[in-house]
């Protein structure tokens, strides 16, 4: 197991930083890492706590507390829910959880205490939290319902979540909506102040081959164990849908958000989970990224890590 095979890895302070809960299924695709490593690199981050949710999830909280450590900050990590509200299972396992023997790591997590930790930090910082969604929105769902004050709470919600466009035909829903589609239509009917989509029809846009974003990772102690992580993810690509979301919190100029709504089908079972959006309408609470500057996404992403 590595201890400390690196130096340790100190964040770039700021006096302006955002307060931010990363609700995420950490352990399937790699984007969920290439994530958190982003944001405990950011100096602008302030990152109140970590849930995990879907299958394995006290797995997937060790997957998060490998980078925290190599990032020496300490993070509080709740394993969250793990079965969708009212649909089976698509995601039983966390497949990353393979490389967790090389890598130091927390083992024991609170648990029945996510939906519980989220509100209670939502509550301490009225006005202040930005919370960005990465995974099937259970966690979530189960906030809003058990405390319907936490929305107007909210700084911003900020989900990578959803398909929007026709851009790319073949992708008709995307995986976070799907996996818990009662849990997606709840979280878009809640009245969140600023309620930000970032869909699959703009993540995938910034994407890079696996071999070429490993060897620039290998250029940071704190993207070591995502190379890791990334031996079980097996696509010759990768896709950078979570980070693109996380990055939009820091600069607005990365993509470019229309105002509308969004609604959730749930009535056919061979869509449960698409994401139908209406532009300028009289309900318009939601915001959706439309464009995105993928030259200017990957030199912010990658400009937040140290060389060692």
């Amino acid at each position: 197991m590595h201890s400390k095979p690196y130096h340790a890895y100190h964040k770039r302070r700021t006096t302006m930083t955002v307060k931010i809960l990363l609700d995420t299924d950490i352990g399937s695709d790699i984007d969920d890492a290439v994530c958190l490593a982003y944001l405990l690199a950011q100096p602008a981050c302030e990152l109140l706590g970590i849930t995990t949710v879907s299958g394995e999830a006290d797995k997937r909280a060790m997957l998060a507390s490998v980078l925290c450590k190599i990032a020496h900050q300490q993070v509080p990590i709740f394993p969250g829910a793990e079965e969708p509200l009212l649909v089976p299972q698509g995601q039983t396992k966390a497949p990353q959880a393979k490389a967790l023997e090389k890598w130091e790591h927390d083992t024991g997590f609170p648990h029945g205490h996510a939906v519980d930790f989220l509100r209670q930090t939502i509550h301490a910082y009225p006005g202040q939290v930005t919370l960005l969604t990465i995974g099937p929105l259970t966690n979530i769902a189960l906030l809003f319902r058990l405390d319907p004050d936490i929305p107007y709470l909210l700084k911003g919600l900020v989900m990578m979540c959803g398909v929007f466009t026709g851009r790319f035909p073949d992708a008709k829903r995307e995986w976070n909506a799907l996996l818990d589609p009662h849990a997606t239509a709840i979280v878009y009917k809640a009245p969140v102040g600023r309620h930000c989509s970032i869909g699959l029809d703009v993540t995938l846009q910034v994407e890079m081959k696996k071999q070429e974003v490993l060897e620039r990772f290998a250029l940071s102690p704190l993207l070591a164990p995502v190379i890791d992580f990334a031996e079980h993810w097996n696509s010759d690509t990768i896709v950078f849908h979570d980070p693109l979301a996380a990055t939009t919190i820091f600069d607005e100029h990365i993509c470019q958000f229309t105002k509308g709504s969004v609604e959730i089908e749930l009535t056919d079972p061979n869509l449960q989970g698409a994401t139908y959006w209406q532009p300028n309408t009289d309900k318009s609470r939601h915001e959706v990224a439309f464009t995105v500057d993928t030259e200017r996404f990957f030199n912010r992403y990658f400009s937040v890590f140290r060389e060692e």
